[in-house]
């Protein structure tokens, strides 16, 4: 037997391994791996089917995917048929738009935005790989605010239904480097398009006390926002963990439960800033009675009090000027066997319009 040498991951190497350069997929390690990149059961679908299911029966949903919200309840508001023309805002995962797809095609058509070049790319992937070819699927790199440009540039006037799903995708979340949650540490950056604009880390250095707790009662309602705004604003943070520390020790006299909804607020609202979020939803809102055509249908999935103070408006606005001829009256939400099997379905509000 030959001898053995180190690899980095603790594992040893038989001389022979070594010699033809010979490297093994890191053993997956326990039960509950710390990092992200070690759940490689949970990243491997396709390999590790029983992996997933477990997780997703436990109510989670699987480490670097993302389970689509309200599928039915969005079909049943587009009521898309074979042949027409589909517009997805918000790409993401794929989940909505592989559901439309399969209803307009193979005579029908969608175009599908997404800001996010690394999960764009992996999207057209899949998609591709399960059948749908550029007959029938097109797609941008754009957010919606970029929706007119890009329905120019396929020379429609028109689509019969538009969607735009305004959450963030479980694999941004779920992967630290990005730098939108705390569950593990990772940069502070939250950019969509990680190669435009400044990190939240960077923007943090240049707010100022004032700007940052209006942004915080305007973006994300925080009860807390003029004290967390005093301590983080223009300070250095490198790491999300960093920041959620420094928000948590503001409220030495709140709850725990309360501090790690001002984490989670606080996030929200610099991601929110840091992406212009709310003034790419304003130019869409604006933009989406122009961009439907006759009778076409609208529905918009938001997470937060902010999108869908913005969405009620907007489509209240339209309604009253003569421009839809129907709009949603309420809200619809995820119905509870969702909210369970899917705890991040529970914010989520649909609101719908027709042209």
């Amino acid at each position: 037997m030959g001898q053995a040498v180190g690899e980095p991951d603790g594992r040893r190497l038989s001389m022979d391994e070594a010699a033809l350069g010979h490297r093994r997929r890191p053993r997956y390690p326990g039960k509950n791996p710390r990092h992200f990149a070690h759940k490689y059961k949970e990243l491997d679908p396709a390999r590790h089917p029983d992996t997933v299911a477990k997780v997703l029966a436990s109510g989670k949903t699987p480490a670097g995917s993302h389970v689509p919200i309200m599928v039915g309840e969005i079909l049943d508001v587009l009521r898309p048929v074979r042949g027409e023309f589909a517009i997805d805002c918000t790409l993401g995962h794929g989940g909505h738009s592989r559901a439309l797809l399969e209803r307009i095609a193979p005579d029908g058509h969608l175009l599908a935005l997404d800001i996010d070049p690394l999960e764009l790319a992996g999207t057209e992937q899949r998609l591709c790989a399960e059948g749908f070819a550029p007959s029938v699927l097109t797609l941008r790199r754009s957010n919606f605010a970029g929706l007119p440009a890009a329905l120019a540039t396929l020379g429609r006037s028109g689509a019969d239904m538009i969607l735009a799903d305004l959450g963030v995708s479980s694999m941004q979340l779920d992967n630290p480097a990005r730098g939108f949650s705390t569950k593990a540490a990772g940069p502070l950056d939250m950019r969509m398009n990680p190669s435009r604009g400044l990190s939240a880390a960077g923007w943090l250095e240049k707010v100022s006390a004032e700007a940052l707790r209006s942004i915080l009662d305007d973006h994300a309602d925080e009860p807390h926002a003029e004290r967390i705004s005093r301590a983080i604003a223009g300070r250095s943070f490198a790491l999300t963990t960093d920041l959620a520390a420094a928000i948590r020790a503001t409220m030495p006299d709140i709850g725990s439960d309360q501090r790690e909804l001002s984490v989670r607020r606080v996030f929200q609202a610099i991601r929110i800033e840091v992406n212009d979020e709310f003034s790419a939803l304003d130019s869409l809102l604006r933009s989406l009675p122009h961009c439907l055509a006759p009778g076409g249908r609208v529905a918009i999935l938001t997470f937060h009090s902010g999108e869908d103070r913005r969405v009620k408006k907007a489509f209240r606005s339209a309604h009253r000027e003569g421009m839809y001829r129907e709009i949603a009256r309420d809200v619809i939400r995820a119905l509870p066997e969702e909210r369970r099997a899917n705890p991040r379905s529970t914010s989520a509000k649909l609101r719908w319009a027709v042209l």
